[in-house]
């Protein structure tokens, strides 16, 4: 059995200025999209695109900062609307308040779609030829936020067995009892391990929409497996069929990855003569 370490969230003091870990979290987060954005231009359909619809560091530099405004915006919206529609919906100037926290995956990529849909719109691109240039760069941002959720020694996971060596007790939950390291679960499953899967998956050319389709179903299930060793928000608890929310959001997203990858559009076959 282990014990939190109780790192301090503050990972810089100057003064009255203080840097916060999960704040760095969220910069390696936008860091390592733009890394492996810009490998991702060597990949195809992309690399030999030419002319005015070549893809180049620019469009990567313009696709992380509406990216950046989707995840905050949509974030902090889906958490109000998803979470504490109720308490937000009685107090409306407190969704502006980001800086007590109160986010969400499924809210962010809401926000997200909703700027490539703009970005795509703007740029004359099509929008899910854009959608499979960002997923594969995704994951790597999803475990760097994991990292600042276990460093905060927030989103705790559930009661584990005794004997599960790295169980851990952490005290802010009330409890001194073991639980689940979920956060390093979802670091590995939804992080690493789509990350993995999703960059081979991209560096070949496939059909366009399934990229996008293999990101929805592999997120989906891996946050949905997560969700078994998380313990569930305390004001929500568990809901119908004994699952919770972050479960629940996760099946339209599984759904609607399955029918992207069937309907995907077939390349059109040459005539030969």
């Amino acid at each position: 059995m282990l014990m939190y370490p109780h790192i301090d969230p503050v990972a810089l003091q100057i003064g009255p200025l203080a840097v916060h870990w999960y704040g760095l979290t969220y910069l390696a987060a936008f860091g390592l999209f733009f890394f492996l954005g810009t490998r991702r231009l060597r990949h195809e359909p992309f690399a030999s695109m030419t002319g005015s619809a070549a893809w180049t560091r620019k469009d990567v530099e313009d696709i992380l900062f509406f990216g950046v405004l989707g995840v905050i915006v949509g974030g902090r919206l889906g958490y109000c609307l998803f979470y504490k529609p109720g308490y937000y919906l009685s107090n409306p100037l407190e969704i502006f308040m980001v800086w007590r926290g109160g986010m969400s995956f499924h809210g962010g990529l809401i926000g997200v779609i909703a700027a490539m849909a703009w970005f795509a719109r703007a740029r004359g691109r099509r929008f899910w030829q854009l959608m499979d240039f960002v997923a594969p760069c995704v994951p790597t941002g999803l475990a760097a936020g994991r990292v600042g959720n276990f460093i905060n020694g927030e989103l705790w996971g559930r009661f584990a067995p005794p004997e599960l060596p790295w169980g851990m007790v952490f005290p802010q939950s009330g409890s001194m009892l073991p639980r689940h390291p979920s956060q390093i679960y979802q670091f590995l499953l939804e992080g690493l391990l789509l990350f993995v899967i999703l960059w081979l998956y991209a560096r070949k050319p496939r059909l366009e929409r399934r990229v996008s389709a293999v990101f929805l179903m592999g997120y989906g299930v891996m946050r949905f497996v997560a969700e078994y060793f998380r313990e569930p928000d305390d004001f929500l608890g568990l809901l119908a069929l004994n699952m919770s929310m972050g479960q629940w959001l996760c099946v339209p997203m599984i759904l609607a990855g399955i029918v992207l990858y069937a309907t995907a559009p077939k390349p059109p076959r040459v005539a030969h003569a």
